[in-house]
């Protein structure tokens, strides 16, 4: 995480990559991160071996071929801010070509590169700069790695996305802060942060998520008794983290 976060403070990437189950378990991660924690599309990616097809119905040949996965990464615009960008590579197994292909590639434009499979010294391990490789084991059904090794690797990728977003201060203690209000569900979740941010009546957090239009703002107004352009202010200045535009 702490490589992760170094590479994407100062303007890269982090890309998900991997076929079949690890494919479409990097797309679920990275699908999440904009509702979630409020940053654009581009910055948390996730792509699979097939294309988009693939997450619903399988293309188990996709996988074979260490070309299509450099393809595949190149297509997806990866290592635009050149050596920022960060390749997780995923492949249960350890031994996928398409991500093996995408790794060497991210590797040769200097770029970091992470290894996510659960066979220990496996080709993946190898191949990447950093490693992480649960041991899962057997699994109940045979070879069917979208069982223990597919929620080990969804563990692992929690972790990661989580964590950067944490150091990125799109978080606030356990609070998302960033989360945007696209549905009912997300305005009521979001009017619970501010009360439990600030302290305020849920009525008052209402009040002060409709005057300043999103959560953080909400929490700088009502924590620091401010307008909204005073407390949009406050967050410019502090690079969008809430915890610094509240002088803590």
């Amino acid at each position: 995480m702490d490589a992760i976060y170094e590479r994407v403070a100062q303007g890269g990437r982090l890309f998900y990559t991997g076929a079949g189950t690890s494919g479409r378990l990097g797309v679920l991660d990275a699908s999440e991160c904009p509702p979630t924690y409020g940053v654009s599309r581009d910055l948390v990616q996730g792509f699979i071996a097939g294309g988009d097809g693939a997450l619903r119905v399988s293309a188990e040949g996709a996988e074979d071929s260490r070309e299509l996965g450099s393809q595949d990464l190149l297509a997806n615009g990866f290592n635009q801010s050149p050596g920022l960008d960060v390749l997780v590579g995923i492949a249960a197994s350890g031994r996928t070509p398409y991500v093996l292909g995408a790794l060497e590639t991210a590797h040769t434009l200097g770029c970091l590169t992470v290894g996510l499979s659960c066979v220990p010294g496996s080709p993946i391990e190898r191949a990447a700069d950093i490693a992480i490789t649960p041991a899962t084991g057997a699994e109940v059904i045979t070879g069917s790695t979208r069982m223990k090794a597919g929620t080990a690797t969804k563990l692992v990728l929690n972790m990661i996305s989580t964590g950067l977003m944490i150091k990125l201060g799109h978080v606030y203690g356990n609070l998302m802060t960033n989360v945007q209000t696209t549905n009912e569900k997300l305005v009521d979740r979001a009017e619970r942060i501010i009360a439990t941010a600030t302290g305020v009546a849920p009525e008052r957090a209402a009040e002060l998520l409709r005057e300043g239009g999103s959560v953080r703002t909400a929490i700088v107004m009502g924590m620091r008794q401010m307008s909204r352009e005073q407390a949009e202010a406050a967050l410019r200045e502090a690079g969008g983290v809430l915890r610094k535009a509240l002088g803590e």
